[in-house]
């Protein structure tokens, strides 16, 4: 029976303090539910920015994992991973393109929702792809909230620290979506790179990541990925920085690391996945990974000693105190355990 039916019927048989009864009972559903305000968290919701705050806050490792599809969300699930990327890189590893730049919205919208319907514990970003926001900050902010309505995300993520990148990034902010920079090497700017190229390596280009990634946190992004740069610049960067920054071979000294999805395996191999990131998440936590083997990128001792000094002038003392101690601390450790490639 419809519910104005109902009323229409009980209206006529009904004591009026009867009806008011009923009515106040009805209503009482809806304002639990919808109305009933903040409900205390427990281990089980999901992972909001301000448990990323507090994670931060503590010194405790965030673990991040890049996934595209609704099984492997299902595995960073029941592993307890913190943020799950739905990231463009999807172009490469599912489309099996050469480069992250041919994958579209549509597409991208595919796996976001894919992802949202298996992760429901951790908080969910989504990438912009390339050729998506850099027009206007409105094209910016309406990819955004695309990638929240219709993807099913928590968050976006944005690559560069170009004015306009700022300025986009600010924008998406501004329209109350939470963002997620990203500097260092970024893939969607590879024909100005000149290709997969790491970045950081001499003293201009670590001054730049550690400013392009200070801009971002104005513009008021929430973390910043720091991808293929020298330990001792992410270690400058994530102590110059209020917000967590997430490391993608970058060392061991950012807030905490992301790992792509694993690679295809030709066997019942859900166990094996399971029982391999709960061990990098222990990793992370503990601080065993990465290790030098999985921090390659080099800087010299003159490029340190230089950026060491231009950070000084720039008045970032700690950054400066963070990146000589992130560099001797891995000079002692490759002499511990021998050299590693360059």
């Amino acid at each position: 029976m419809g519910l104005l039916t109902y009323l229409t019927k009980s209206s006529s048989t009904l004591k009026p303090t009867t009806l008011l009864r009923h009515l106040r009972f009805m209503s009482n559903v809806p304002e639990n539910t919808v109305y009933g305000g903040p409900k205390p968290q427990n281990p089980h919701q999901r992972v909001t920015l301000t448990h990323l705050k507090q994670k931060h806050k503590k010194g405790d490792p965030i673990t991040v994992v890049t996934a595209y599809d609704y099984p492997s969300a299902v595995h960073l699930d029941t592993a307890g991973i913190d943020v799950c990327l739905v990231g463009d890189s999807a172009s490469m590893v599912v489309h099996g393109h050469d480069t992250t730049l041919p994958i579209s919205l549509d597409e991208m919208l595919v796996h976001c929702r894919a992802v949202a319907r298996g992760a429901k514990r951790p908080l969910l970003v989504g990438d912009l792809p390339f050729g998506t926001y850099e027009s206007s900050s409105n094209q910016a902010v309406d990819t955004a909230v695309r990638i929240l309505k219709e993807g099913g995300m928590d968050a976006i993520k944005l690559e560069g620290g170009s004015p306009s990148r700022i300025t986009a990034a600010k924008a998406i902010v501004e329209a109350g979506i939470a963002v997620m920079g990203h500097v260092g090497l970024t893939p969607q700017a590879i024909s100005v790179l000149g290709g997969f190229r790491p970045q950081g390596k001499n003293i201009a280009s670590a001054v730049k990541v550690v400013e392009t990634a200070l801009a971002l946190q104005e513009a008021g992004c929430f973390s910043v990925v720091l991808e293929c740069v020298p330990a001792p610049v992410a270690a400058a960067a994530t102590s110059a920085l209020k917000i967590p920054t997430i490391g993608i071979g970058a060392g061991p000294f950012c807030s905490g690391q992301v790992t792509p999805k694993f690679c295809k395996q030709y066997a019942h191999v859900g166990d094996v996945i399971n029982k391999a990131l709960v061990e990098y998440k222990e990793e992370v936590a503990n601080g065993s990974f990465p290790g030098p083997a999985h921090s390659p990128y080099k800087i010299s001792e003159t490029e340190i000693n230089g950026f060491v000094s231009e950070l000084q002038k720039l008045g970032l003392d700690k950054a400066a105190a963070s990146t000589a101690a992130a560099a001797e601390k891995i000079k002692m450790s490759v002499s511990s355990n021998g050299p590693a490639n360059d």
